[in-house]
This record gives C-alpha cells, structure tokens and sequence, in this order.
C-alpha cells in the first residue's frame, strides 16, 4: 500500500517540530495527547523528562531534584482507547477553507495527525461516514496501514453527488455502539449548525466528543458552495456585492450558534484554516479538552 497520506503527515511532523524547535514541537502533541486521559486507573511505568502538555500533579519532585530535571511520572493505561472519527462527507468539503486549500484535504490531514498519535500511543482507531448511500464503518484497528486506508476511503466518498448530513453517521453510532469511546466529528460551520442536540445529548452520554471544524472561504477568496442552491457559487454571482453582505452576515449568526451549541455541551473545538498551523491548533484542541473535563 503506497502511504501517500502518512508520509505527507511524518513529514508535516517533522518540519513543524524543525521549524518550531523554540516554541513547540511533536513532543507537545504527544504529551497533551496521553496527559487528557490520564486518571486513577492507570499504572505507573517509568519517569521521563517533562514535556509541555504534561499534568504538573505527574511531576515527581524527588526524583527531579536528584536528578536536576523536571521528571514525571509515565503511565500505562489498564485497557486501549477506543478513538473513533466521523466525517462529513457532504460535497460542501470539495470548497476551499479560509485558508484556500480544499476543506477535504484538511480534513484528512487533521483526522489523520490525530490519528497517528493515536495508534502512536497504543491506542485503536476506526471511521464512520456515509458515503451518501449508506453508512460506512471501518472497524477498530491500530496501525499505519490502517490509518492510511480509513482516510483514502474518506477521500473517495467525498464527491459532487455526495448530499449526506452528519447526523446519519451520529444516529449510527447512538443505535450500534455501546462501548465508551472517544469521538473526532470532523466537519464544517454548516455541519455543526445541522447537528442536532438529541443526537448530541445521546453521544455525550457514554462518549467524549472532540470537534474539528474546517472553515469556510470568503466569497471574494475562493471556492465557496452555496449552501441555499446546494452548488457553488459562480463568477458572476462572486461579483454581485449585496450577495456578498447577505452571505457575510448569514455566515457570522452561524458562528455564532456554533458557539453557544458547543459550549452548551462543554465540546472542546478548533478551527482549522490550513496545514501550517494544524499540529498547533490540535495541541490546542487537546488541552481544552483536558480543561472540560476537569
């Protein structure tokens, strides 16, 4: 299998970790990813050196004066996580985001970085979406290959003829699944305004919810579907400036009520404009998870 999508995310890795060796780098993603679901129930393992992202009460203060470093203490965690992403597959990810790069390619890029320290940490991994049809679920499994595979099928099921709502692959879960598991949604500023709150009362029940949201280009920027017409827009309706204002203000009282959903239910969220900022704003994403559920 040729790991097109897993060689472009361990070197977006390695450059960020390059580029920010002062400020930030994949140790940051890696400790905020295991420090949010650290608790009671895990076993200690070894000391290690601290990484921003750590939990300070980890911190073991003997061993770090003896040693003159900030040790803390490593657990390993009595049972695997199950990490399970939903996409939106709708044909609203074929426009551009803020940051003019197509929303489904970054929507793969952020679900597959996550991914990655998700199997990373031992952890298991699995998809949800619709392929416009029917539902597609890609089983529990850990490894690169199996990264690689669930995000080439999303690639695939997103399509011009795709008009698939998110809440399919959310009622899904909330009549298959029982486990406890940890949910990405991955989806756009009309993808949340489309999910309902039942189906958001009924995950939170059993789950934890993350919520990666990829923007939506400016009229006058880039590659915008209209939402109302269910295509994108034209040249000539771009030029046409009432449009634009209509559009604006329609898009600001949709953030707006994104917001308030997601605070409402306490759903840690990031924006997602492009790939330079991407292992930033998923550390981010992390933390405020960590935050809500303390």
């Amino acid at each position: 299998m040729k790991m097109r999508y897993i060689s472009k995310i361990q070197g977006n890795l390695k450059r960020y970790q390059r580029i920010y060796s002062g400020k930030a780098s994949t140790n940051m993603l890696d400790g905020s990813y295991k420090s949010i679901f650290k608790g009671k129930s895990m076993n200690f393992d070894e000391l290690r050196e601290y990484v921003t992202g750590d939990d300070i009460k980890d911190v073991d203060w003997k061993a770090s004066s003896r040693s003159h470093k900030l040790l803390v203490r490593q657990y390993i965690a009595e049972k695997k996580h199950n990490v399970m992403v939903i996409f939106d597959t709708n044909c609203r990810m074929l426009a551009d985001s803020n940051g003019l790069e197509e929303k489904r390619e970054l929507a793969i890029m952020g679900a597959g970085t996550l991914a990655y320290f998700v199997n990373r940490n031992g952890d298991e991994i699995s998809a949800m979406f619709s392929n416009g049809k029917s539902i597609c679920h890609i089983p529990f499994q850990s490894g690169l290959g199996h990264i690689e595979m669930m995000l080439e099928k999303y690639h695939k099921a997103v399509t011009l003829d795709n008009h698939s709502d998110i809440n399919a692959a959310l009622e899904y879960v909330v009549r298959h699944f029982r486990r406890k598991m940890i949910l990405i949604l991955v989806t756009d500023l009309e993808g949340i305004h489309s999910i309902t709150e039942t189906n958001l009362k009924r995950l939170m029940v059993a789950n934890d919810i993350l919520l990666l949201s990829i923007s939506d280009a400016d009229l006058q920027s880039g590659k915008v579907y209209n939402m109302e017409e269910e295509d994108y827009f034209s040249e000539f309706l771009l030029a046409d400036k009432k449009l634009i204002k209509r559009a604006a203000d329609n898009k600001a009282r949709m953030e707006r009520e994104a917001v308030e959903k997601l605070k409402k239910y306490g759903i840690a969220n990031v924006t997602l404009d492009d790939e330079k900022e991407l292992e930033r704003e998923i550390i981010d994403l992390l933390n405020k998870h960590k935050a809500e559920k303390r």
